[in-house]
């Protein structure tokens, strides 16, 4: 199965982190975040990975190469100007090939494991989504999971953990090379009953400003977090 990894935005919040370094390579525990992912997909059998870059996206590519140091092999999509996540998504569709495919966010730090997401899109289905308790920040929420299935509206609500598996097809209407959001991709899918979901009870974290980068950082360091692999007990569909 193969993945791709957003990692083209410009990180307005975690600036002034972000004017020099692009926010997938800030480092938790001695780490670039996004080589913590990389490192997860590979050991969830994910191989080949595609990586949209745009800001400073030379530096995720001299960072990264070919992927081989992590066990995977990587491909670029750049974007001359950052296309948003389904625009991002649907430029890298020739690179994705025609079977549905991982998407992750570059930007969080979780124990996440992505093998559970293999085979989770099929049939009739467009869009299988990772959920989480709503953090301090999102109270919110995103979503209602009503057993497996995500939908738009409803109780109790969950927070999207930027981890999803995508049908090719869910993009069909986007006109590559142009700006354009995932959530009203998901919504439209959701109103024909088409995504499902699961509800991580693991640790996530969406690291989105300097202030959660440290704390993600004292607790990586401080061995607070499981390893991807030891995290299954902790799931629940």
């Amino acid at each position: 199965m193969k993945a791709m990894i957003l990692a083209a935005g410009r990180g307005e919040r975690m600036r002034p982190l972000t004017d020099r370094t692009p926010k997938p390579l800030l480092s938790v525990g001695g780490e670039p975040l996004i080589v913590r992912i990389i490192r997860s997909l590979a050991r969830s059998g994910a191989a080949d990975v595609v990586v949209n870059i745009s800001h400073l996206g030379e530096q995720i590519e001299l960072a990264l190469g070919t992927g081989a140091a992590y066990g995977v092999s990587i491909r670029y999509s750049r974007e001359t100007v950052a296309l948003e996540t389904a625009g991002g998504i649907a430029l890298a569709l020739p690179l994705l090939g025609e079977e549905p495919f991982i998407v992750v966010n570059a930007d969080i730090c979780t124990d996440f494991d992505f093998s559970r997401l293999h085979g989770r899109v099929n049939g009739s289905v467009r869009a299988h989504l990772v959920l989480v308790d709503n953090p301090s920040h999102h109270p919110g929420g995103d979503f209602a999971l009503a057993e497996s299935e995500v939908r738009d509206s409803g109780e109790p609500r969950l927070t999207f953990a930027g981890i999803g598996v995508y049908d090719p097809a869910l993009f069909a209407g986007v006109e590559r090379g142009s700006r354009h959001q995932l959530a009203p991709l998901l919504r439209a899918a959701m109103a024909g009953r088409a995504v499902t979901g699961e509800h991580h009870r693991g640790y996530w974290s969406d690291v989105g400003t300097p202030a959660r980068l440290a704390e993600v950082d004292a607790l990586v360091r401080a061995g607070g977090m499981p390893g991807a692999q030891g995290a299954r007990a902790q799931e629940s569909a």
